[in-house]
């Protein structure tokens, strides 16, 4: 862990008592972590909505946000996310409002903060984890066919669709299948 970390409460550090009734996926999780510094929870899409992919260790081990995305292939955004990962393991700065390149071929990526009101809906895990929010995350937000973000005019519908904005607070998103998630 980096020296100017915080103290890390994660499951790593601090010895809550209960490793023995860890789950196979928290301790291939914590493997994953000891070994590459970082591990990529993948979420399919199934009947409430697009799939989703987020990092777990990225906090513990180089003192950087958890990065999230939203509404691809989780297969591709497992591949970059770990691009990220690696590009933060380099000493790369990830911090809210940084545009990303290399990681989407010919696009750019951009990183917005998410409110700490939808960790429970979506970062569960992560929760497990670290024992509790606050660890920051970022949602890597990726662009239209056509290079356009979800705040810009002219973003296509089915685009909106895909990605929630979770730098925004539950009760302001705007309607969809994000909203209803939210709101439960």
């Amino acid at each position: 862990m980096p020296d100017d970390h915080p103290a890390c409460r994660c499951v790593i550090c601090h010895d809550y008592g209960d490793r023995d009734e860890a789950d196979r996926m928290d301790l291939r999780t914590v493997d994953q972590i000891q070994e590459h510094g970082w591990s990529v929870v993948m979420v399919p899409a199934d009947d409430e909505g697009p799939g989703f992919a987020y990092t777990i260790g990225l906090w513990h081990t180089h003192g950087v946000p958890e990065l999230a995305m939203f509404g691809l292939d989780i297969e591709t955004m497992h591949i970059m996310l770990n691009a990220l990962g690696h590009q933060a393991a380099a000493g790369a700065v990830l911090e809210n409002g940084r545009t990303c390149h290399d990681v989407i071929e010919g696009r750019p990526v951009i990183l917005k903060a998410a409110d700490l009101r939808w960790y429970r809906e979506f970062f569960g895990r992560a929760i497990s984890f670290y024992r509790r929010p606050p660890f920051p995350v970022l949602q890597v937000v990726w662009p239209d066919a056509k290079g356009r973000f979800l705040w810009q005019p002219g973003a296509e519908e089915h685009y909106l669709q895909s990605q929630p904005q979770l730098w925004l607070k539950p009760t302001e998103h705007p309607d969809g299948v994000w909203a209803t998630l939210a709101t439960g």
